[in-house]
């Protein structure tokens, strides 16, 4: 379990662009002891496994996170981290657009709003 929850660590330390020491306190503070522990635990699995790619994960969480609405901020986390994966422009807004078919265009909208912001942010 340590080793699960170490890499769990690691994986929030990318994401959030922390030092691996600073993840559990800033996910405690956040969130509490108990569901900090729950999304290491289970970060340590899902983001370190080899059936899928990093880039592929992530497209796949932004995907689930546009489908969702209203996890703004989670998604631009998500949209960073999927172009450090590999991800380009092109793909994200792509990923976006074929969402209005299956989520709705008012959520895909939204979350294409939030892709372009943060792909203009981070440059990409």
């Amino acid at each position: 379990m340590e080793d699960r929850m170490g890499r769990g660590v690691e994986a929030f330390a990318s994401q959030l662009q922390l030092e691996p020491g600073e993840v559990r306190p800033w996910l405690v503070e956040r969130f509490g002891e108990r569901f900090a522990e729950e999304a290491l635990t289970a970060a340590g699995g899902a983001w370190t496994d080899d059936a899928l790619s990093l880039r592929d994960r992530s497209l796949v969480v932004i995907a689930a996170l546009i489908a969702q609405g209203g996890v703004e901020e989670r998604l631009r986390d998500h949209v960073r981290w999927a172009v450090e994966h590999g991800s380009s422009r092109d793909e994200l807004e792509a990923l976006a657009a074929l969402l209005a078919m299956y989520v709705g265009y008012p959520r895909a909208a939204a979350g294409a709003a939030v892709v372009r912001s943060m792909l203009d942010e981070i440059g990409a």
